[in-house]
């Protein structure tokens, strides 16, 4: 394994942990909760409101 100089070891060791976050940061957005709105159900729904 060839010589590498400090600022080398520096670059490497940061470019190490960024892409484990970015890792990381990919697997909680893909398991991540989602919500989302019902579109099958019925729109004239009678209004419980007594509004006039």
């Amino acid at each position: 394994m060839p010589q590498l100089s400090p600022l080398n070891w520096i670059m490497l060791f940061i470019l190490f942990w960024f892409i484990v976050g970015i890792v990381n940061i990919l697997i909680w957005w893909n398991t991540k909760s989602t919500f989302y709105m019902n579109y099958n159900v019925k729109k004239d729904v009678e209004n419980k409101w007594l509004w006039k």
